[in-house]
């Protein structure tokens, strides 16, 4: 059986790895835009698996786990091969902006893209049939959004047993389950038989070693886990839960101001417990936002000024025998 990777324009044998640009687009003057691919292709067979990171141009911590992995792993023994995008979003990774900067449009709606229609479809088309299509399964790397910050979890759809063994493989102490939004790279590649899920580490804008890290680390779980590099171990992270997107609570402003944020992204806040609180420019009056029950802050802002109706965090609530866990974890009392 040939294990050779092949895409439209060329062809990775077992054994070698290959560095190019792949073009995607075209700018207003007709010249090329490219993605950066490394594809490593084992001596061994195995799966085919894809890292993709920057979908949004400006999220940039799974780039630097992409390229890391691309470009300062072993692979000596790799059974199998890696398709490494460490920037999807070339337009808008250039611009520092979150989606293609010319219709402002969302990459991460177009998948698996569509030719003669809009240029997010045709560009995720292009990515789509080369480079995620042949693949097994996948990881794509996201950040929140801009002005806050997520803590290091999985996104997947856990009733598919495929993508629930690869978001466990993982190893975060969080997975949200979701089947996700229609033009999602993850769903549209779960939809074609190829188990995608999203990894959510930290903010845009930034690496953060730390998550980078923590990343890593994940992905070499995964790659133990389907066969990739057979020295490698399944990671367990110590504790997890699963919690559905509609158990997940979004804590708002009700009144506008500077915020003072008493917890970081990850943080585990106790019932009745202060989160932040909002005062106006002269501190002359104070909003005290508390916790409404017992758990974790998955997500919390960055940018400190809000209007009333502004997300100020978003929590979910941990069962008994999880809490436990965290809580000997990381010593018991609050944060």
């Amino acid at each position: 059986m040939d294990e050779t990777f092949t895409y439209d324009g060329g062809a990775v044998p077992p054994g070698e790895t290959a560095h190019f640009r792949y073009t995607i687009s075209e700018t207003y003057l007709g010249d090329p835009v490219r993605i950066p691919v490394t594809v490593v292709n084992g001596e061994a067979p195995g799966p085919t698996a894809f890292l993709s990171a920057a979908i949004h141009g400006d999220e940039l911590n799974g780039i630097e786990v992409v390229r890391e992995v691309a470009h300062e792993w072993d692979h000596d023994d790799l059974a199998g091969t890696l398709v490494c995008l460490p920037v999807l979003n070339v337009p808008g990774f250039v611009t520092q902006q979150r989606y293609l900067p010319v219709y402002d449009r969302d990459l991460n709606r177009a998948f698996p893209g569509k030719e003669g229609s809009t240029s997010a479809k045709r560009i995720a088309k292009r990515v789509f049939d080369n480079f995620v299509a042949p693949c097994d399964f996948g990881l794509d790397f996201h950040t929140s959004t801009r002005g806050r910050t997520n803590m290091f979890h999985v996104r997947a759809d856990m009733e598919d047993a495929d993508v629930a063994r690869l978001a466990r493989a993982f190893g975060s102490n969080l997975i949200i389950d979701s089947d996700g939004s229609s033009g999602m790279l993850r769903t549209e590649a779960t939809e074609a038989g190829i188990p995608t899920v999203t990894i959510e580490m930290g903010e845009t804008h930034r690496f953060q070693r730390p998550l980078v890290d923590e990343a890593l680390d994940g992905i070499a779980s995964v790659m133990a886990e389907y066969g990739l590099f057979p020295q490698a171990t399944v990671d367990w992270p110590g504790w997890r839960t699963v919690v559905q997107t509609d158990e997940k609570t979004w804590i708002r402003a009700d009144s506008g101001g500077l915020v003072e944020m008493h917890h970081d992204r990850g943080g585990l806040v106790y019932e009745g417990e202060p989160i932040c609180r909002i005062t106006n420019p002269f501190k002359t009056e104070a909003d005290v936002v508390r916790a409404p029950f017992t758990g974790l802050l998955v997500g919390v802002l960055e940018n400190p000024v809000v209007y009333p109706g502004n997300p100020l965090c978003h929590m979910i609530d941990l069962p008994d025998d999880v809490l436990g866990v965290v809580e000997s974890h990381r010593g018991r009392g609050k944060d």
